[in-house]
């Protein structure tokens, strides 16, 4: 992974020098918390750490880019999610609220958790098609919610105080995480999407 890293950045500073630019770009990195395709705008919450097995979804304010204009530039598009981190340790999950534009940490109650499950695990990817299962599952009339994390390779499920189930489904869901290459401020150049690239980045 550090290897396409360390590629992917060779090429944009290759594409740059064939734009005529005469100022190499920036990159910036995060998770998506919201994607407008109409308006062409894409949200993210930039990683503080810029550690790619334990990456920091905690720099506020939340940081908004126009996709780039060349759809050759861009990756597949980028699906939003709330969800910035599982702690199992503490039996916490820590959202983002776009209302308050800030995180909050929600108290869960574990109810079955399956540790080292990978991407190809039975429970997460149907072996007959080979396509991953859609999380989360939210089964308000249970009052649980099923979540995987395919960084952590944790299948979690987990209630939460009843107030909560009124969010929608994508405030316990990952957003991508993506990668924008850009010389002016929220106007990318490039866009590439890594989860759909790297999928245990979730």
């Amino acid at each position: 992974m550090i290897r396409r890293h360390m590629v992917w950045l060779v090429m944009m500073g290759f594409l740059a020098t064939l734009v005529g630019c005469g100022e190499l770009g920036k990159v910036d990195q995060g998770r998506v918390v919201a994607y407008d395709k109409e308006k062409g705008l894409v949200t993210l919450i930039r990683d503080a750490k810029h550690e790619v097995q334990n990456p920091d979804y905690s720099h506020l304010p939340p940081v908004t880019y126009e996709i780039p204009k060349n759809p050759n530039e861009m990756g597949p598009e980028p699906k939003a999610g709330q969800r910035m981190k599982l702690d199992v340790k503490r039996k916490q999950i820590v959202i983002y609220d776009s209302a308050s534009k800030n995180f909050k940490t929600i108290d869960i109650q574990p109810i079955d958790e399956q540790d080292n499950i990978g991407k190809n695990h039975p429970l997460v990817t149907d072996p007959e098609t080979g396509k991953p299962k859609k999380f989360p599952i939210v089964d308000r009339n249970k009052k649980q919610i099923t979540i995987y994390s395919a960084r952590q390779k944790i299948l979690e499920t987990f209630s939460v105080p009843e107030e909560y189930f009124s969010l929608p489904d994508s405030t316990w869901d990952a957003g991508d995480e993506v990668r924008i290459y850009y010389k002016e401020e929220g106007k990318a150049l490039r866009l590439m999407n890594i989860t759909k690239t790297d999928i245990y980045k979730k």
